[in-house]
């Protein structure tokens, strides 16, 4: 997965109404829930919310279904697995296993004293 497309998520994310929304249907599952639900369980006006589902949509993390005349909304697991799997892949672990095996230096040992 590329930087860029993982900051166009991330930044999705980063708006208190969208990560109500992606969390619930995340919480959902991948049959998610009609547009009009999302409003009714989080209070947030039809207009405003399909500004927010559109934003989400864009950066991949969820999609929408037509249903007769409903849109079903989910969210994309796999987009999201990839994202936690390039977070993960970047983390903590790696950076230890880089470090672990870099020889000890007499100057390395005087700096953690």
């Amino acid at each position: 997965m590329k930087a860029s497309k993982v900051l166009k998520m991330l930044s999705a994310l980063a708006q208190e109404n969208r990560l109500a929304v992606f969390r619930l249907l995340i919480q959902e599952g991948p049959d998610g829930l009609p547009a009009g639900t999302i409003a009714d369980i989080l209070q947030i006006q039809p207009a405003t919310l399909s500004f927010h589902l559109s934003q989400l949509s864009n950066a991949g993390l969820i999609e929408p279904e037509k249903d007769g005349r409903v849109v079903r909304y989910a969210a994309k697991y796999k987009s999201v697995k990839k994202l936690m799997t390039y977070l993960n892949d970047n983390s903590y672990k790696k950076r230890q296993k880089a470090v672990m095996r870099e020889p000890i230096t007499e100057d390395a040992e005087s700096e953690e004293e």
